[in-house]
């Protein structure tokens, strides 16, 4: 476990307590309204660096269509557009990277690992990197598992969320991140 810098702890902190205010006090939260009064925030590992990677990117020119299953039973339409690849905990790994059109700036990573259903929400976890340019075969970024978060289906049925395909199912434990909603 190596402790993140303060001013990066610092920053994940005010960042977590501005989502939790959120989540308490404003009407798009996925907290219903009836509930946000018992709501005491979230729950989250502590901030690790060794869990912020850096990963090689592989875009995919003609991107294959995905069809994800969703939290109510239905399926969603993505784009596969670029592959991370990274080491974490001694061994070598991929996820893939979505948009829902191929115009988007941002891509979604879905990702479920081996606290999935104990320690995090059982439908897997999500992270959203918004590159400041586009991304090219060989370039690097940054997979910041301590910014993972738990999908608004976890605290609502209102909600419907992606569930991660199999191809971003890691086979270790990543203890970072948001925790199963425990409120």
């Amino acid at each position: 476990m190596t402790d993140a810098p303060p001013e990066y702890a610092e920053r994940l902190r005010e960042n977590r307590a501005e989502k939790d205010r959120m989540f308490a006090e404003r009407r798009g939260s996925p907290i219903p309204p009836e509930e946000r009064d018992d709501f005491e925030g979230l729950d989250y590992f502590d901030p690790d660096l060794d869990y912020r990677v850096t990963a090689t990117v592989s875009v995919h020119d003609d991107p294959d269509p995905v069809e994800m299953e969703t939290s109510d039973g239905r399926t969603v339409r993505y784009l596969y557009v670029v592959t991370f690849e990274f080491d974490l905990r001694d061994d070598t790994h991929t996820l893939a990277g979505y948009r829902q059109r191929e115009s988007d700036d941002d891509v979604f990573v879905p990702f479920r690992d081996k606290t999935t259903g104990q320690q995090t929400y059982r439908g897997g976890r999500y992270m959203e990197l918004t590159p400041d340019r586009d991304l090219t075969d060989g370039d690097e970024v940054v997979l910041d598992f301590n910014l993972a978060y738990t999908p608004f289906c976890a605290f609502s049925d209102a909600f419907s969320c992606p569930l991660p395909p199999e191809e971003n199912w890691l086979e270790i434990v990543v203890p970072a991140g948001e925790r199963d909603p425990d409120w």
